[in-house]
C-alpha cells in the first residue's frame, strides 16, 4: 500500500518532503507533481523501480525515460551543455520543457539513447518537485504518469491513490496539476530541433516555429 502525504502546494513541509525522499532512497516508486502533470520518479540507479515504471506505464525497453533536475548546475553533471545550449536552458527553466542533450558518463547506457548517447532532461516549475529535488540532491527518473490506453496524463492525487495504491510505494500530494505535456526540444542537434509542442511557447527561449 502507497504511503500518502498531503504536501502544500506552494509552502511544502520538509518534515513531509524528507519522508518521500528516503522512500526513494530506500528504492521505491513514487508519484509526484509537477508544473505539468503528476510523474512517476525513482532512483537514478534502481533498475527494479525503472521495470516498475515501464510496467505501470506500458512501455517496452525501447521508451527512454526522463531525468527531472532541480537546476542548471545539475542538469551540466548529467549533459554535455556548451555556451549556446546554456543560453536556451536558462531561459526556459524551471519550466515546461524538456531538452535533449547528450548524456555524460553520469547517465546509465540503459537511460540513454542507444545509438545517440542522448538524455532527456527537465527543470520542473513546482514547489513540490523542486523541494522533493533539493532533499535527494540529485535527479529523479521519471515518466509521465500516463495509464495505458489514457489519453491524458493523472492530475489528481486521489485518483492516483485510488488506481495505484497497491503498485506505488508513496503518493505526494501537491494538489491538482495544471496538466498539458512539456514542448520538447533536442539540443542535440543545432539548430534546436522541436520534437513535440507543448507547454512551454518558443518564444520565451528566441526560437521559431519552422514555416509550413
Amino acid at each position: 500500500m502507497a504511503q500518502y502525504f498531503s504536501i502544500h502546494p506552494k509552502n511544502p513541509q520538509p518534515r513531509l518532503v524528507a519522508k518521500v525522499a528516503a522512500i526513494v532512497r530506500d528504492g521505491g516508486l513514487i508519484a509526484y507533481p509537477t508544473d505539468s502533470s503528476y510523474a512517476l520518479g525513482c532512483h537514478l540507479g534502481d533498475v527494479t523501480a525503472l521495470q516498475r515504471i515501464r510496467r505501470i506505464r506500458g512501455l517496452d525497453d525501447k521508451h527512454l525515460l526522463t531525468l527531472v533536475c532541480r537546476d542548471l548546475s545539475e542538469i551540466a553533471k548529467y549533459a554535455r551543455v556548451d555556451d549556446w545550449q546554456f543560453r536556451l536552458l536558462k531561459r526556459g527553466t524551471p519550466g515546461g520543457y524538456t531538452f535533449i542533450l547528450q548524456a555524460t558518463r553520469e547517465v546509465p547506457r540503459r537511460l540513454q539513447h542507444p545509438k545517440r548517447s542522448t538524455v532527456g532532461i527537465r527543470v520542473p516549475d513546482h514547489p513540490v518537485a523542486l523541494a522533493l529535488l533539493a532533499e535527494l540532491d540529485e535527479p529523479l527518473l521519471s515518466s509521465t504518469l500516463i495509464l495505458p490506453g489514457a489519453a491524458e496524463p493523472m492530475q489528481e492525487p486521489l485518483a492516483i491513490r485510488a488506481a495505484l495504491e497497491r503498485q506505488l510505494d508513496a503518493v505526494a500530494d501537491g494538489g491538482v496539476c495544471d496538466g498539458g505535456a512539456t514542448t520538447v526540444i533536442d539540443l542535440s542537434v543545432d539548430p534546436p530541433a522541436v520534437i513535440r509542442y507543448g507547454r512551454g511557447g518558443l518564444a520565451a527561449l528566441g526560437l521559431r516555429a519552422p514555416e509550413a
